[in-house]
């Protein structure tokens, strides 16, 4: 088990990575059975002013991308200094792992709400019809097992002290 903990950080970070890529690259949204609008991440993230469609952005997906990239970072810092041999951080690592798990556990459960979110920026009248995109299902489950296994050091450091 110690040895699977060492290496944690970089399976939360890459987890937490390809759920970055699929939120940004694959579609967030699809609107229609027959006949398919698909909206992508990006305009479900930033909006498309130039569209005809008028496509607002969703506040919750905006946030998510913003804890996603936030809990990258934290991670990618946890992954690095270690092997730097940076100790600056080390007092802090608890609240920051912490706060990794966090921001990847709120991304992927905003991941999964963009269809309202994104339907009341639009002002459509309801979602009768209206999917959230495979990828964005397959990038919210990874950010939460992301969390899960980011989590898993602490735990461990918190039983074995018990």
């Amino acid at each position: 088990m110690g040895k699977f903990l060492k290496y944690t950080g970089i399976c939360a970070l890459l987890l937490a990575a390809v759920a970055f890529i699929l939120m940004m690259a694959t579609d967030a949204v699809v609107v229609g059975t027959s006949v398919q609008i698909r909206y992508s991440g990006v305009n479900a993230i930033f909006g498309n002013k130039d569209s005809l469609l008028g496509q607002n952005p969703s506040a919750l997906a905006l946030i998510g991308w913003i804890l996603l990239l936030v809990g990258l970072v934290i991670v990618l810092l946890g992954v690095i200094l270690p092997l730097l041999k940076v100790s600056a951080l080390e007092k802090f690592a608890g609240i920051l792992n912490l706060v990794a798990v966090i921001c990847f556990i709120l991304a992927g459960v905003f991941m999964f709400i963009v269809v309202p979110t994104f339907a009341a920026a639009n002002d459509w009248g309801g979602t009768d019809n209206v999917t959230i995109g495979a990828g964005w299902v397959i990038g919210g489950i990874l950010a939460i097992i992301a969390g899960v296994v980011a989590i898993l050091p602490a735990v461990a450091d918190f039983l074995g002290k018990k």
